[in-house]
């Protein structure tokens, strides 16, 4: 048997990223365990057609579980055939039910079922970290929904926000993706039994006095398996269902990646506004005991770029598949599928970490806003300026003049004298008092209907997950 200790490469998938419940569900016990599933429901149907014996099918269905890996690597190594080394394993296991294992059947009726459920069984463990971090994310934005903050266009300070408003731009975009994986995962289709070309010739030569139809098979043995066919398919079901699939993940991943670039902005010192959660004893650098870099954000980013990657090779394999099949799919397929749920799965458990314990600092969220905000807020003085009579045009000049002194002495480390130079200036205070400017150029509360709109997505999302 095949054994794997660290002497040899093993792939961080093995062990460092992804969780045990989505190692298991593209583990090879867990593929064995489901050709065997596939095999039975088909004798069970033959059965029911009169195909088979009733006695075949117990006993296939007594050894169903009873993988052995040891021996079907041994039967592989001797035929080349990794599937019809399980069909012998099992058969061996079964003296009165092995002659009929796979019968009709081709290669990828078996292993185009079992792949449709696997994809099912992972986008479901999928959805649920989702829902975990888009209720998470609901909190975060009610607790949020006021407190303003500086926002930033071209990473350079633009108009104030809120921070529970700039969390429901994120859960917006995760809410979208949570409907595509939830429609895309509806839409699962196996292959079904349909033979070599997709045809079914071989089930209908052999129902051909059974009084059963080849469809008829198929529904019988679909239902068991609790899965739907595609109607049409050649040897394998349309390669365009992987494309479907790892593009939705792809498309979590974008989500999650902004979400993490934008928390390692707002990490930096000289934002300073937001951090990922940081262990008491943590280290965050091997030269300088200092530093609490963004680690786990940088993590979702890096894994994030490598799923962005698979969609490419899922639409080569849809594209180039000629005419009924061809084989060139079938070595990647075992790589990007479990790959692109595995990576998944580790950056969706690590964004609700940082959902949940990320850290929001009043202070320099205050000092930027207090810094920048003035800036934005100059809009609310020039038309109460305007209002009171004043020159729009002649208006818009003084605050120009008085904006780039204003930025010139930020630049030098100086506190920001916006607000007291244009207060003084008399070309405004003849038209606004000082404690009227004073609170016009307090941009606090200039946040719009940014908080109304941050509980709305809220309650948008938790209605959805209801």
């Amino acid at each position: 048997m095949t054994t794997f200790t660290h002497e040899t490469y093993l792939s961080p998938l093995t062990w460092r990223y992804g969780s045990d419940a989505m190692r298991g569900v593209w583990s090879e016990a867990q593929k064995r365990r489901l050709l065997r599933r596939v095999w039975v429901a088909l004798a069970e149907a033959q059965c029911e057609a009169g195909l088979v014996t009733a006695e075949q099918a117990a006993e296939l269905r007594a050894h169903q579980n009873d993988i052995d890996i040891e021996r079907a690597e041994a039967i592989e190594r001797e035929i080349r055939h990794d599937l019809m080394a399980e069909i012998r394993t099992f058969a061996e296991q079964c003296p009165v039910g092995g002659p009929i294992i796979h019968l009709g059947a081709t290669s990828m009726d078996v292993l185009d079922n079992v792949d449709a459920i696997r994809l099912r069984d992972a986008l479901d463990l999928i959805l649920s970290g989702l829902e975990a971090t888009l209720k998470a994310l609901a909190e975060r934005i009610d607790a949020e929904a006021d407190t303003a903050a500086m926002a930033f266009t071209h990473i350079q300070p633009a108009e104030p926000t809120t921070i529970g408003y700039r969390l429901a731009q994120y859960g917006q975009d995760l809410l979208g993706d949570w409907e595509e994986l939830r429609r895309v995962r509806d839409g699962l289709r196996g292959k079904g039994l349909k033979g070599a070309v997709g045809t079914s010739a071989s089930y209908t030569q052999l129902l051909a006095e059974s009084g059963w139809t080849s469809r008829q098979l198929e529904d019988a043995v679909m239902e068991k398996l609790g899965i739907r066919p595609f109607l049409a398919a050649t040897q394998t079901y349309p390669r365009k269902q992987d494309w479907l699939v790892v593009n939705a993940l792809a498309g979590l991943c974008a989500s999650l990646h902004k979400f993490a670039f934008d928390l390692r902005i707002l990490q930096s010192p000289p934002f300073g506004e937001w951090s990922e959660p940081f262990g008491a004893k943590q280290v965050g650098s091997s030269a300088m005991p200092f530093k609490r870099n963004p680690i786990a954000a940088e993590n979702i980013d890096s894994l994030t770029r490598l799923v962005a990657a698979f969609p490419r090779t899922a639409w080569d394999n849809a594209a180039l598949s000629l005419l009924e099949r061809t084989l060139d799919d079938s070595a990647n397929r075992r790589l990007f599928l479990p790959e692109a749920f595995l990576l998944t799965d580790e950056v969706l458990g690590r964004a609700q970490k940082l959902v949940e314990g990320l850290s929001i600092w009043p202070g320099p969220t205050a000092r930027n806003l207090r810094e920048y905000g003035v800036f934005a807020a100059t809009e609310r003085l020039l038309m109460e300026a305007v209002k009171a009579g004043g020159d729009r045009q002649e208006l818009h000049e003084v605050i120009r003049e008085h904006s780039l002194v204003a930025w010139q002495a930020l630049q030098a480390g100086e506190p920001n004298p916006l607000a007291a130079n244009l207060l003084a200036d008399p070309r405004v205070s003849g038209l606004v008092d000082e404690e009227t400017g004073l609170r016009l150029l307090d941009a606090s509360d200039y946040v719009g209907d940014a908080p109304q709109r941050a509980r709305e997505m809220a309650g948008v999302i938790r209605a959805a997950l209801e």
